[in-house]
């Protein structure tokens, strides 16, 4: 799986809105500056948060975003749709709907099961759990491996 900058920067927004413990919103430019996101960009995604009701947006001049939910109801995975729509597809379509003849007759579920692993860990991590530094002690634990740290 590719996690584009997309969603890399809407799940780093998402967790600084977490994060942020003033009652006020936070303006766009702060949330770009905290996370070293560019600045156009970032709004555009917020745009799509905001879509997604994800996030919400107040103008003036004490305006800017706020999470729209409870940071412990958002997951990574929401965000992820939210930006990039569906977390796993197989040449724009759902892994379910591939069909392979002969030696490939089973690979189908090969990609159902790699859609299956990515959701046991983004639909069960929320952004408070990043912005608080605590993931779920079963997902922090993939991670011990030093062999996944690795590219291959």
């Amino acid at each position: 799986m590719r996690i584009s900058a997309k969603a890399d920067y809407a799940v780093r927004a998402m967790v600084e809105l977490a994060a942020t413990v003033e009652e006020k919103p936070i303006k766009a430019e702060r949330i770009a500056t905290a996370q070293d996101i560019p600045l156009n960009f970032l709004e555009n995604i917020l745009g799509e948060l905001r879509h997604a009701g994800l996030v919400r947006s107040h103008r003036g001049a004490e305006g800017g975003f706020r999470l729209a939910r409870d940071p412990h109801e958002i997951s990574v995975a929401d965000v992820i749709r939210a930006v990039d729509g569906p977390l796993a597809s197989v040449r724009g379509a759902p892994p379910e709907e591939s069909e392979y003849r002969g030696a490939s007759e089973t690979l189908p579920r090969v990609w159902i099961a790699v859609r299956a692993s990515l959701r046991r860990v983004v639909e069960h991590v929320t952004v408070a759990d990043i912005a608080i530094g605590k993931i779920p002690k079963a997902i922090d634990k993939l991670a011990d491996d030093p062999d996944v740290w690795k590219t291959r």
